[in-house]
Protein backbone atom coordinates (compact mmCIF):
# COMPACT_ATOMS: atom_id res chain seq x y z
CA UNK A 1 0.00 0.00 0.00
CA UNK A 2 1.06 3.66 -0.47
CA UNK A 3 0.33 5.97 2.60
CA UNK A 4 0.85 9.16 0.68
CA UNK A 5 1.23 12.69 2.63
CA UNK A 6 2.49 10.30 6.03
CA UNK A 7 4.01 13.23 8.12
CA UNK A 8 6.32 11.80 10.58
CA UNK A 9 4.20 8.48 10.48
CA UNK A 10 1.43 8.77 13.13
CA UNK A 11 -0.47 6.47 11.10
CA UNK A 12 1.99 4.17 9.28
CA UNK A 13 2.12 1.32 12.46
CA UNK A 14 -1.66 0.96 11.81
CA UNK A 15 -0.83 -0.84 8.45
CA UNK A 16 2.18 -2.03 9.72
CA UNK A 17 0.80 -3.71 12.72
CA UNK A 18 -1.80 -5.41 10.45
CA UNK A 19 1.18 -6.77 8.23
CA UNK A 20 0.95 -4.63 5.37
CA UNK A 21 3.55 -3.89 3.02
CA UNK A 22 3.96 -0.39 3.31
CA UNK A 23 5.44 2.70 1.11
CA UNK A 24 5.17 6.18 2.62
CA UNK A 25 5.75 9.55 1.08
CA UNK A 26 5.70 12.97 2.84
CA UNK A 27 6.10 16.18 1.48
CA UNK A 28 7.87 18.46 4.20
CA UNK A 29 11.78 18.02 4.02
CA UNK A 30 11.95 18.33 7.67
CA UNK A 31 8.86 15.46 8.53
CA UNK A 32 10.26 13.16 5.59
CA UNK A 33 13.68 12.52 7.78
CA UNK A 34 11.58 12.41 11.11
CA UNK A 35 9.90 9.58 8.87
CA UNK A 36 12.35 8.01 7.61
CA UNK A 37 14.27 7.72 11.55
CA UNK A 38 10.87 6.11 12.93
CA UNK A 39 10.43 3.41 9.74
CA UNK A 40 14.15 3.20 9.04
CA UNK A 41 12.77 -0.55 6.65
CA UNK A 42 10.18 1.74 4.93
CA UNK A 43 10.46 2.73 1.78
CA UNK A 44 9.88 6.34 1.63
CA UNK A 45 9.90 9.07 -0.73
CA UNK A 46 10.02 12.92 -0.22
CA UNK A 47 7.46 14.26 -2.55
CA UNK A 48 5.55 17.31 -2.92
CA UNK A 49 2.09 16.33 -4.37
CA UNK A 50 1.98 19.83 -5.73
CA UNK A 51 4.58 19.07 -8.15
CA UNK A 52 4.64 14.87 -7.92
CA UNK A 53 7.59 13.52 -9.70
CA UNK A 54 5.84 12.05 -12.63
CA UNK A 55 8.69 9.08 -13.18
CA UNK A 56 6.96 7.07 -9.92
CA UNK A 57 5.74 4.43 -11.47
CA UNK A 58 4.69 1.93 -9.33
CA UNK A 59 1.56 0.76 -8.74
CA UNK A 60 -0.31 0.11 -5.54
CA UNK A 61 -3.52 -2.36 -4.14
CA UNK A 62 -4.42 0.67 -1.80
CA UNK A 63 -3.47 4.40 -1.72
CA UNK A 64 -4.14 5.95 1.26
CA UNK A 65 -4.30 9.77 1.94
CA UNK A 66 -5.25 11.34 5.17
CA UNK A 67 -5.42 15.17 6.34
CA UNK A 68 -3.35 16.27 2.99
CA UNK A 69 -5.13 17.27 0.20
CA UNK A 70 -6.77 20.23 2.11
CA UNK A 71 -3.24 21.62 2.28
CA UNK A 72 -2.44 21.31 -1.44
CA UNK A 73 -2.67 24.18 -3.94
CA UNK A 74 -3.15 21.74 -6.70
CA UNK A 75 -5.56 18.94 -5.41
CA UNK A 76 -6.62 17.76 -8.91
CA UNK A 77 -2.94 17.18 -9.80
CA UNK A 78 -2.51 15.39 -6.35
CA UNK A 79 -6.01 13.34 -6.99
CA UNK A 80 -4.47 12.39 -10.44
CA UNK A 81 -1.16 11.10 -9.11
CA UNK A 82 -3.23 8.64 -6.38
CA UNK A 83 -5.80 7.24 -9.09
CA UNK A 84 -2.47 6.66 -11.83
CA UNK A 85 -1.23 4.79 -8.86
CA UNK A 86 -4.04 3.15 -7.29
CA UNK A 87 -4.51 -0.74 -8.48
CA UNK A 88 -7.83 -0.96 -6.43
CA UNK A 89 -8.41 1.17 -3.56
CA UNK A 90 -8.33 5.10 -2.83
CA UNK A 91 -9.04 5.86 1.18
CA UNK A 92 -9.23 9.75 1.44
CA UNK A 93 -9.63 11.57 4.32
CA UNK A 94 -9.60 15.39 3.98
CA UNK A 95 -11.01 18.81 5.72
CA UNK A 96 -13.74 19.74 3.73
CA UNK A 97 -16.52 23.30 3.42
CA UNK A 98 -19.97 22.61 3.76
CA UNK A 99 -22.25 23.71 0.50
CA UNK A 100 -23.62 21.06 -2.30
CA UNK A 101 -21.99 22.76 -4.90
CA UNK A 102 -18.92 21.58 -6.34
CA UNK A 103 -16.34 24.24 -4.89
CA UNK A 104 -12.84 24.06 -4.75
CA UNK A 105 -12.57 26.85 -2.04
CA UNK A 106 -8.62 28.25 -2.11
CA UNK A 107 -7.52 29.25 1.21
CA UNK A 108 -3.91 30.77 2.85
CA UNK A 109 -1.63 28.49 4.78
CA UNK A 110 1.48 29.24 7.14
CA UNK A 111 3.98 27.53 5.30
CA UNK A 112 5.84 28.26 8.79
CA UNK A 113 3.78 25.21 10.50
CA UNK A 114 4.34 21.64 9.99
CA UNK A 115 1.31 20.64 9.49
CA UNK A 116 0.29 23.44 6.82
CA UNK A 117 0.85 23.51 3.33
CA UNK A 118 4.08 23.87 1.87
CA UNK A 119 3.29 26.19 -0.94
CA UNK A 120 1.13 28.74 1.40
CA UNK A 121 -1.75 28.12 -0.33
CA UNK A 122 -4.26 25.13 0.39
CA UNK A 123 -8.10 24.44 0.00
CA UNK A 124 -11.04 23.40 1.51
CA UNK A 125 -13.39 21.81 -1.05
CA UNK A 126 -17.21 20.64 -0.60
CA UNK A 127 -17.53 17.33 -0.86
CA UNK A 128 -19.00 17.55 -3.76
CA UNK A 129 -16.11 18.77 -5.79
CA UNK A 130 -14.31 15.81 -4.26
CA UNK A 131 -17.19 13.40 -5.08
CA UNK A 132 -16.57 14.93 -8.84
CA UNK A 133 -13.03 14.61 -9.51
CA UNK A 134 -12.91 11.03 -8.09
CA UNK A 135 -15.74 10.09 -10.27
CA UNK A 136 -13.28 10.72 -12.89
CA UNK A 137 -10.57 7.96 -12.17
CA UNK A 138 -12.68 5.67 -10.03
CA UNK A 139 -16.17 3.90 -11.30
CA UNK A 140 -17.05 3.70 -7.68
CA UNK A 141 -16.99 6.36 -5.05
CA UNK A 142 -18.46 5.68 -1.82
CA UNK A 143 -19.00 7.91 1.60
CA UNK A 144 -19.63 6.33 4.63
CA UNK A 145 -23.51 6.46 6.71
CA UNK A 146 -20.93 6.55 10.03
CA UNK A 147 -18.27 9.53 11.04
CA UNK A 148 -16.22 9.24 13.66
CA UNK A 149 -17.14 10.48 17.09
CA UNK A 150 -15.42 13.59 17.03
CA UNK A 151 -16.72 17.46 16.71
CA UNK A 152 -14.65 17.66 13.40
CA UNK A 153 -16.82 15.41 11.83
CA UNK A 154 -20.38 16.55 11.33
CA UNK A 155 -23.06 13.99 10.77
CA UNK A 156 -26.08 16.27 9.98
CA UNK A 157 -24.62 18.64 6.90
CA UNK A 158 -27.56 20.53 7.06
CA UNK A 159 -26.16 22.58 9.93
CA UNK A 160 -23.92 25.77 9.58
CA UNK A 161 -20.45 24.80 10.88
CA UNK A 162 -18.94 28.49 9.88
CA UNK A 163 -17.88 28.64 13.50
CA UNK A 164 -15.83 25.84 13.37
CA UNK A 165 -12.58 25.92 12.21
CA UNK A 166 -12.16 22.28 10.70
CA UNK A 167 -14.89 19.88 9.41
CA UNK A 168 -14.01 16.77 8.25
CA UNK A 169 -14.85 13.93 5.81
CA UNK A 170 -13.98 10.33 4.16
CA UNK A 171 -14.26 9.05 0.91
CA UNK A 172 -13.69 5.62 -0.33
CA UNK A 173 -12.63 5.32 -4.52
CA UNK A 174 -12.90 1.87 -5.85
CA UNK A 175 -12.25 0.22 -9.32
CA UNK A 176 -14.88 -2.53 -7.94
CA UNK A 177 -17.67 -2.40 -6.24
CA UNK A 178 -18.05 -2.53 -2.71
CA UNK A 179 -20.70 -4.79 -0.95
CA UNK A 180 -20.80 -2.61 2.36
CA UNK A 181 -24.16 -1.44 4.22
CA UNK A 182 -21.86 1.51 5.75
CA UNK A 183 -21.14 2.84 2.08
CA UNK A 184 -23.00 5.22 0.13
CA UNK A 185 -22.55 5.92 -3.33
CA UNK A 186 -24.35 9.60 -2.91
CA UNK A 187 -23.18 12.40 -0.62
CA UNK A 188 -25.24 11.99 2.65
CA UNK A 189 -26.39 15.02 4.65
CA UNK A 190 -27.00 12.70 7.57
CA UNK A 191 -25.04 10.43 8.85
CA UNK A 192 -24.51 8.63 12.28
CA UNK A 193 -21.90 7.67 14.76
Amino acid sequence: MLEVGAGIGDHTHFFLDRGCDVVTTEGRADNFEILKQRFPQLQSYLLDCDYPDLEFDRTFDVVYCYGLLYHLQDPVTALNFMAKHCGNLLLLETAVSTGTDAQLNPCEELVASKTQSIHGLGCRPTRSWIYQQLKQHFPFVYLPTTQPSHEEFPIDWTLDYSHQQWIRAGFIASHNPLNNPLLVENIPMQQTR
